[in-house]
């Protein structure tokens, strides 16, 4: 027999035909309300040939002290409100599926003796450690609640469920679920037939695996520790727009050396262009930089393909049926291109140069998981960022300029409490140095950075990586997407987890 697990005199084995004269007396022991809640030796057969790895026992002092069976289903081919006789196929296992998505436990028992030693924790962690090994998405299972009984002629199971939660009920099999982090997903009626004690109601419980990937037929794997490359841009005078590119190359060349997968550039970094411009108004003069933009987008996903780095470009003007926007692209090193908008332009982006607010927001699928973009102002509008994490995100992208230290002061901090409350990795990038021949960019202020969540994986401060303030350079920082599945399962707090959603809502119109 192969060990899996030993503790001392306790241990964790695989279940085998032999011990089933001994399970079946164990659980004859463990279900004493229900005296004929044993299986038969065929169905044990059934389940140890179908999925010999599913069904553990645990032992001490070589005798059965407990027992988790499971098989793997197609969770997406059963009811919401299914039964115990569904999912097992009428208790002929015949729904397990090796292809299957979801490990769905069938039955787990502690013998009375042996209960309060932890040891249904144990079978429990066995599960999740399977669930994991296998890629599934997660664990589910029908949990019965023995002592709704009592309450049935006062409460809804809804209510009890409740009652339970907030500890005004002692159920000891839920309130022992809910501690091994399984939450309530829905109630389930007439789940269990001759459950008296249930009344036939039980808890449909989940627990989510936050290591699972989505089987992909590329042949990349997802990455786990993702490279960011910031790019702390120096406002200088350019001759045209082939300089300037040269000088994007030059640290695009640079950060991908260091084998980076994301540039970022800042807010309107070729704004240097303006200045061949400058004896016209100021909303004519970007009207004059917007006709660039096309060409730049161009010229950054021949660079993103070339030297194998997705590339944000920042910020630029642009013209779309006659009204002026803040736009940026994402010019993947795919070849693909997405675009993205300034949401909510500044008060002098609209007295001065007649600026419009962008209308979509959206999270971007890359080879690094899904990211989001918000420019410089959108960053202190905390509704924003909500809603990308909502759809995914794992790193937000925050390309900004600003002029002073307020200025700079408020995207930094928005930008580190977006990290904190959307349990994601925050990268900053401005331009610095001054413009002298450019009306409404005379000067610049920036230090870019890359916030982290704060909590034990992470940094204390929250910062994984800071630039040297108003300096020209290139800011290097690994991020690992691990942590954060970590953190939002384990943290000491969990921001997204614990949102009040019966108090209120967001959605995108």
């Amino acid at each position: 027999m192969e060990m899996i697990q030993k503790t001392g005199n306790i241990e964790l084995e695989f279940l085998t035909l032999n011990d089933y004269q001994e399970l079946k007396e164990a659980m004859i022991q463990a279900y004493t309300n229900m005296p004929d809640a044993y299986w038969k030796e065929s169905q044990i057969k059934s389940l140890i040939d179908r999925f010999p790895e599913g069904q553990v026992v645990i032992k001490v002092n070589h005798q059965i002290a407990g027992c988790a069976l499971s098989i793997i289903i197609d969770y997406h081919k059963f009811d919401e409100h299914h039964t115990y006789k569904e999912i097992t196929g009428n208790y002929t296992f015949n729904t397990h599926s090796k292809r299957g998505d979801v490990l769905y436990g069938i039955d787990v028992f502690i013998k009375p003796e042996y209960r309060g030693l932890r040891l249904g924790r144990r079978l429990y962690d066995y599960r999740k450690e399977l669930c994991e090994r296998l890629n599934l998405k997660g664990i589910a299972f029908g949990g019965r609640i023995p002592n709704y009984h009592k309450y049935a002629d006062q409460i809804t199971p809804k209510e009890y469920i409740e009652k339970v939660r907030r500890k005004e009920i002692h159920d000891p099999v839920l309130n022992f679920q809910i501690s091994n982090d399984f939450h309530p997903s829905k109630i389930l009626k007439g789940y269990l037939e001759g459950d008296q004690a249930s009344n036939e109601y039980a808890v449909l419980l989940e627990w989510d695996n936050i290591y699972y990937e989505k089987p992909s037929k590329k042949t990349a794997a997802p990455k786990t520790v993702v490279r960011l490359g910031l790019i702390q841009w120096q406002m200088r005078t350019y001759k045209d727009l082939d300089e300037l590119m040269q000088q994007a190359e030059y640290f695009i060349d640079a950060v991908s050396g260091y084998r980076s997968d994301f540039a970022l550039f800042p807010e309107f970094f070729n704004a240097p262009l303006m200045a061949e411009n400058n004896h016209m108004s100021e909303p004519d003069a970007i009207r004059e930089l917007s006709k660039h933009t096309s060409g730049i987008v161009q010229k950054f996903s021949e660079l993103a393909i070339s030297y194998n780095i997705n590339i944000i470009t920042g910020s630029m003007p642009e013209i779309k049926d006659e009204l002026l926007y803040n736009v940026g692209y994402l010019c993947k090193r795919d070849g693909t291109i997405e675009r993205y908008e300034k949401l909510h332009v500044t008060p002098d982006e609209a007295r001065i140069w007649g600026m419009q607010g962008g209308h979509e927001l959206k999270a971007f699928d890359t080879d690094c998981g899904k990211i989001g973009i918000l420019v410089c102002y959108d960053s202190e509008f905390p509704e924003l960022s909500r809603l990308l994490a909502d759809e995914g995100m794992v790193i937000l992208f925050v390309p900004f300029l600003t002029d002073t230290q307020n200025g700079y002061s408020r995207v930094r901090h928005c930008a580190q409490a977006r990290a904190i409350e959307n349990e994601c990795y925050v990268a900053i990038a401005g331009s610095v140095g001054n413009l002298p021949n450019v009306h409404n960019m005379d000067i610049q202020f920036a230090q870019s950075m890359v916030f982290t969540p704060c909590d034990f994986a992470f940094p204390t401060n929250g910062i994984k990586a800071e630039a040297t303030p108003n300096t020209e350079m290139i800011l290097i920082a690994d991020v690992d997407i691990d942590l954060l599945r970590e953190l939002n399962q384990f943290g000491s707090v969990r921001n997204l987890k614990d949102r009040r959603k019966d108090l209120f809502e967001l959605k995108k119109r």
